[in-house]
């Protein structure tokens, strides 16, 4: 038997899985055979729940059972931990926890035995990322955007208490406070395995702390492990009644402003405040800390923060950091890796076909690689379930990622050992050792292989989830044809399917079939069921049991209840099935290649650097040497080298003819806003000086490639124009297909967008934001001159040597004062421009930038007296009030008053096509051709304070160059 029950000290057999085999069972006594197994079941069960609700702390009623709960389970193949496999062994455990675990462990008189021969045992699985687990549903967020609101701005929170001003702030909470536990979540999760998770509320940007607990049964004092496991993180602000952030940059801020103020708050904030959400703050980073990121890129942000702060996070990830692995390994963190693999798509209809991204179809096949390239990289990583929606496909699923190339041994400890020590409890879990609470699977064979089962899963010590085996699942072997004998009439039952889901049909002498039913128990108890006449109602039904060749017997009754013998004869195997017409199923196959970036024109390798000579070109130096006809030009190591004709040809060039084409310095777009994610806006307070849009590069935007087809090489995105300080900007240089950070244009100072008119008053906004300051023109001056107040008395603290509070808000202010950080601002009407002139004098600085600037013919002399330059569009006007006096003549009539003029796009589309928008000023203004073209290649660059590495051709200078037709 597979169950050797053992009975002593007068205690009783508990678990009754299996019968004695013998030739005959009648049906009548196997009926009570049952009754008696599920009585001795429920007694177990009782007991089990007495034992669960005996807490040290309650008080104990007459009458308890104190005897303890000592199991031994002989002859198993067990998993001490994930490396280390004992074949023959015995686990023994008491009071629920490990008490031995090897091959001569000696088994005391009193211990329930198991016989455990064929049979593997593995420690319990640990999901780290089981969200809102017995915790109440956490709401769901209420909204937000980066631009208008749909709702009243709430600046500060409401909640009571001396917490945070942001109630994405949530560091307070602690998730042990609420716990309960949940009957079926736990069922569900114990049915594929797992024995612990670590639960938080995942509501809010710091979602305070997750408790650790053991899927048991019963009052939660015993099931929580660890009552502060992790401090856990997000993105997302989740049901916060506070507008900021509405941006995925202003999350960024938030987080890295709270970690300077939890700094602050130690060592002297706490003189001058108390604040319980920072107390909690910092009483958290002792915890693991573990981040929740969207996809591959918010990972490499994480990364960042935790670069700047010196903290090692557990990132819970989205499956997809495969697509940037090298950036992802070289960050150094750990991570949560769901197994929620994409479904298949649906692409018969053509149209449905078409709308399928490359993107999606690649991520759908190489999805199920993802925790085999981790691990192959040397990454550390635990498996999760997050995500699964039908948790019952978690085994698909990690098989589907076995089938792709992670090893079994691999999955294990993904599995139990490196979620246990990432959260500093394997001391408790994550192995069999002594001492460690008993959490362990009992499955029939090797549980990553399909026809495996998990038999058993006890959780501290106590059985609570029973799987009973189909004999049909340990003897796959016995399917096929069996001549059947009842009575004196033969048939042919024909037995097929799955071993867990046997079908059966029955051929009588005439060849014709009837369906049947076939049950087959764990221990060889057959019944079989059928309908031998269509015209009769009535059924015949037998029971018996098997023997070692596979032949059945047993009794049974006919239609007319009368009792026969019947015996199966085993005839034949069946054959392979016919395969059936199947979705195409990721990892089934040879998958295809990883591109950079992930999406479509994708490259499986990036260029490299090489030497190259361009010869016999019209090369628009934008010096001046002017416009060179039948010249050459030699790059090496990204760099412009040499310009001249006939320039001797290298052994190691590769040779381009510019013959009949133009060579020219690449396009500087001074105003985009393409390559950033999730919001371009941070438009919720009239400041947002510590968002940085370099936190939200998105090196996956189609965009980069589109633009570089149409000549462009750097691009300044920029913060909206939702108020009057924005965010901070950030240059690129176009590289297509490497990471966020290869794509920030190096040692470039740095700027921040700044706006005035119609947007940052919200006159355009609609009626649910009348609220927030400032709402006029007068306003918005006012609100330079407060906040560049502030920031000057900041200064004066920053350098006084005392300790001071760190705000990157001031912080970024302050830079603009020192002159270490440039205005570019968003401008329309002549007075608003002057105005702003006037503040900037005010404060001793010059405003760099004035964009769109589309009154700027009108202010042109005061512009040049200030310094300050202009990027405007070409023909642009009359789509609102504020720029019905544009006329397509302002870049030249600027230019011709001494002003530095960019053209710029601000718009995706128009960026491909700069050189046309720089042409517009050839026709309207007469202006030469090639100072309209510095217009959106040498100008930008000297507006951005990089025209000494581009925007020309000049020996030293970066090889931004395009070869036009």
């Amino acid at each position: 038997m597979f169950y050797k029950r053992q009975m002593a000290s007068g205690l009783f057999a508990v678990f009754l899985f299996g019968y004695t085999r013998v030739s005959y069972i009648h049906p009548v006594k196997l009926f009570f055979m049952k009754i008696i197994k599920h009585l001795l079941f429920c007694f177990a069960f009782f007991v089990i729940q007495n034992a669960i609700r005996a807490q040290v702390t309650f008080p104990k009623a007459a009458p308890s059972d104190e005897r303890p709960g000592v199991f031994a389970f002989t002859n198993a193949t067990i998993y001490l931990d994930y490396k280390t496999r004992l074949d023959g062994a015995t686990l023994l455990i008491r009071d629920g926890k490990v008490e031995a675990c090897g091959v001569k462990v000696i088994v005391p008189a009193g211990a329930v035995v198991t016989d455990c021969s064929g049979k593997i045992i593995y420690p319990a699985f640990i999901d780290l990322y089981a969200a809102d687990y017995g915790l109440p549903v956490s709401p769901s967020t209420p909204g937000g955007g980066g631009g208008p609101g749909q709702r009243t701005p709430q600046p500060l929170s409401a909640k009571k208490g001396a917490y945070s001003w942001n109630e994405a702030l949530r560091t307070e909470y602690n998730a042990t406070d609420i716990f309960s536990t949940d009957t079926k979540a736990a069922e569900e999760l114990r049915k594929i395995g797992f024995g612990a998770v670590l639960s938080h509320r995942a509501d809010g940007i710091s979602r305070g702390t997750g408790v650790f607990v053991s899927l048991a049964e019963g009052r939660e004092h015993e099931s929580i492990i660890a009552t502060q496991a992790a401090h856990v993180l997000s993105f997302r602000k989740g049901s916060s009644t506070q507008n900021y952030p509405a941006s995925l940059m202003g999350c960024i801020a938030l987080i890295r402003q709270t970690y300077l103020d939890g700094q602050w708050y130690k060592t002297e904030g706490y003189k001058e405040e108390s604040n319980l959400s920072l107390d909690a703050w910092n009483a958290a980073q002792a915890l693991p800390q573990i981040f929740e990121a969207s996809d591959k890129l918010d990972v490499l942000r994480i990364a960042r923060i935790g670069a700047e702060f010196g903290v090692k996070y557990l990132i819970k990830t989205a499956g997809d950091e495969y697509q940037r692995l090298d950036a992802v390994k070289a960050a150094g963190h750990s991570f949560l890796v769901p197994l929620a693999f994409p479904e298949s798509f649906e692409v018969k209809d053509p149209y449905d076909a078409m709308n399928t991204s490359l993107k999606d179809l690649k991520h759908w096949e190489l999805a199920p690689t993802n925790p085999a390239r981790l691990a192959g990289a040397g990454v550390n990583f635990a498996l999760t379930t997050a995500g699964l929606k039908d948790k019952g496909k978690f085994w698909d699923n990690l098989r589907k990622a076995i089938e792709s190339g992670l090893t079994e041994q691999a999955a294990l400890q993904a599995l139990t050992y490196n979620p246990a020590n990432f959260i500093n409890q394997y001391s408790k879990v994550g192995s069999l050792e002594p001492g460690k609470l008993a959490n362990f699977i009992i499955s029939s064979g090797n549980v990553f292989q399909k026809d495996s089962k998990i038999l058993q899963n006890w959780v501290q010590g106590k059985v609570l989830e029973i799987t009973q085996p189909n004999y049909f699942t340990a003897n796959p072997g016995y399917f096929g044809s069996y001549k059947v004998s009842v009575a004196k009439e033969n048939y042919t039952l024909l037995l097929k399917g799955k071993p867990d889901a046997p079908e059966a049909q029955i051929m009588k002498a005439d060849s014709s079939k009837v369906k049947a039913s076939v049950g087959a128990l764990a221990n060889g108890v057959i019944s079989l069921s059928f309908q031998p006449d269509s015209t009769n109602k009535g059924y015949i039904s037998l029971a018996g049991v098997t023997n070692a060749k596979g032949n059945w017997s047993g009794r049974g009754t006919l239609p007319d209840g009368a009792w026969v013998d019947w015996r199966a004869e085993f005839i034949a195997a069946a054959g392979p099935e016919k395969p059936g017409r199947q979705n195409a199923q990721a990892g089934s196959g040879p998958v295809g290649d990883i591109i950079y970036p992930f999406t479509a024109f994708g490259r499986k390798e990036r260029p490299k650097a090489q030497t190259v000579l361009i010869q016999n070109a019209t090369v628009w130096t934008n010096e001046k040497e002017g416009i060179v006809q039948n010249c050459d030009v030699l790059v090496t190591n990204g760099k412009i080298q040499k310009i001249g004709r006939q320039l001797p040809v290298q052994d190691d060039a590769l040779l381009v003819d510019g013959s009949g084409k133009h060579l020219t310095a690449g396009i500087i777009d001074e105003h985009s806003h393409i390559a950033a994610s999730r919001s371009i806006n941070e438009g919720t307070q009239e400041c947002s000086a510590e968002v940085r849009i370099g936190d939200v590069i998105d090196s996956e935007d189609i965009d980069i490639y589109r633009q570089l087809a149409g000549g462009v090489t750097s691009s300044h995105i920029l913060h909206g124009s939702a108020n009057p300080i924005g965010g901070q900007t950030q240059l690129l240089k176009m590289r297509w297909g490497v990471a966020p950070e290869e794509l920030k244009f190096q040692n470039w100072p740095g700027f921040i967008k700044f706006a005035l008119g119609e947007n940052v008053k919200q006159s355009n906004w609609g009626d649910n934001n009348r609220t927030r300051y400032p709402q006029t023109r007068m306003g918005v001056e006012q609100t330079y001159v407060d906040y560049f107040t502030r920031a000057k008395e900041y200064g004066q603290i920053a350098r006084s040597g005392k300790p001071y509070r760190k705000d990157i808000e001031m912080e970024a202010l302050l830079e603009i004062l020192e002159s270490k950080r440039f205005i570019t601002c968003h401008s329309y009407v002549q007075s608003e421009i002057t105005m702003m002139m006037r503040v900037a004098e005010k404060f001793g600085f010059k405003l760099n930038t004035f964009t769109h600037i589309l009154e700027g013919y009108k202010v042109a002399d005061k512009m040049a007296k200030h310094g300050a330059g202009g990027s405007s569009f070409s023909d642009w006007w009359a789509y609102k009030y504020e720029v019905f006096e544009a006329i397509p003549y302002n870049a030249k009539m600027m230019a011709d008053r001494g002003v530095v003029v960019a053209i710029n796009s601000d718009d995706a589309e128009m960026a491909r096509r700069l050189n046309q928008e720089a042409a517009k000023s050839v026709l309207y203004g007469g202006m030469k051709e090639e100072e309209a073209w510095k217009m959106v290649t040498l100008n930008p660059a000297k507006l951005l304070h990089v025209d000494d590495r581009v925007g020309s051709i000049k020996a030293g200078k970066d090889a931004d160059l395009v070869l036009w037709n």
